[in-house]
């Protein structure tokens, strides 16, 4: 990921010694690599919970094609543009009926 390479490190290292100091750099170093370690967690968990979503979204997607594609076979060609109500020959209410009613 990074193109990082031997010296760039031991010049790392250097300065986080003379900062720390030798007494506390063990524990800052310890300490650091534990914070990635939670980043990169977080990271994957993310990663995984958006992979999961677009496979439930492609599932859906799916459902609903082969939903149609059995309905434009179930339903004779010439109710096939109809509302679902009027095929099953219930005609639509026209919405003056439905406010009378």
């Amino acid at each position: 990921m990074f193109d990082v390479g031997f010296s760039e490190m031991l010049m790392v290292g250097l300065i986080a010694l003379l900062v720390f100091g030798p007494e506390r750099l063990p524990r800052v170093a310890k300490e650091a690599a534990l914070w990635i370690k939670k980043a990169r967690s977080l990271a994957n968990s993310v990663k995984q919970e958006i992979d999961r979503e677009l496979q439930l979204q492609d599932l859906q997607e799916s459902m609903d094609q082969r939903k149609r594609e059995m309905e434009r076979m179930l339903l004779p060609d010439n109710v096939a543009n109809k509302p679902v109500a009027e095929a099953r020959g219930q005609p639509d209410a026209k919405p003056e009926e439905q406010i009378h009613e």
